[in-house]
């Protein structure tokens, strides 16, 4: 099978075509600059940008499975209804979508055509946690507003690992997926797992509501994220607290933990 993956050199798409090229598939990789995308070996980079929909005609080529992300750099994508019309005309049966919370044209356009997709929805990803990373290894602390929230995060690996059996197995389409990792962890709980994998203390310094919002505003944030960020911690959606069972159900495996990510990561942390 010949797989598209956009997004490749993204968190997750590095990871599905990582997994895809083990698996034994043909992998195309998309990014706007292949030579600097550096991916895994086996993988075939090409040149496309999803904002562009006819540079993608090159790479859809001959391509019988199709991961998409629903961004084209900071901006939810306008073209979904090209691409999608693309990729059904170059023979694509099957379609996953790294989507967000709010559905963009590429999902309007899957569920309006006859493609075989697949949504996939995290809740949060670990790898999120990378914001924390540089006050940690030259401080041992973290300055945050907490409103004491949990957070059931997601191994980009999982992601992918969920991408993967969707393209090459039948019975996913028309499905959407919420994936979660198999814990509901407290920013507190991460900063204890974070500290005992690097062997000290990791302190919580807790700023006041208005504190976090003047300190993202100094940033340069604008004023919906900033309202956006507050709310999440204030008023969190309920989804993405509980642990959902998908990842296991989907792959046949246990998700990945929390501490499993840190120690992948953890020369970031020290």
């Amino acid at each position: 099978m010949s797989i598209l993956v956009t997004g490749a050199t993204g968190t997750v798409g590095r990871q599905l075509v990582q997994q895809l090229v083990q698996a034994g598939e043909q992998v195309r990789a998309l990014t706007r600059d292949p030579a600097a995308a550096d991916l895994p070996a086996g993988a075939e980079a090409v040149r496309g940008d999803l904002t562009k929909p006819d540079t993608l005609r090159p790479a859809l080529d001959g391509v019988t499975g199709l991961h998409l992300i629903t961004f084209g750099g900071d901006e939810p994508l306008q073209t979904g209804y090209e691409i999608v019309e693309l990729a059904a005309k170059a023979g694509v049966r099957r379609v996953t979508v790294l989507s967000g919370w709010d559905p963009s044209t590429v999902e309007q356009a899957l569920e309006q055509g006859d493609l075989g997709w697949t949504l996939l929805q995290p809740v949060e990803f670990m790898a999120n946690a990378l914001e924390l990373a540089e006050s940690i290894r030259t401080e041992g602390v973290v300055r945050a507003f907490d409103a004491g929230r949990t957070s059931a995060m997601v191994h980009e690996a999982d992601i992918a690992a969920v991408a993967a059996t969707a393209l090459l197995q039948d019975g996913h389409a028309g499905k959407t997926y919420l994936l979660t990792g198999p814990q509901s962890l407290t920013l507190p709980e991460k900063l204890s797992t974070i500290g005992s994998a690097i062997g000290r203390t990791v302190e919580l310094v807790r700023l006041t509501e208005e504190q976090a919002r003047e300190g993202m505003r100094a940033s340069g944030f604008p004023e919906e994220y900033v309202e956006f960020a507050i709310q999440l911690e204030t008023n969190p959606p309920e989804a993405g607290m509980v642990v959902a069972p998908t990842v296991q159900e989907v792959t046949g495996r246990p998700g990945r933990t929390f501490a499993e990510w840190v120690a992948e990561h953890i020369s970031l942390f020290r």
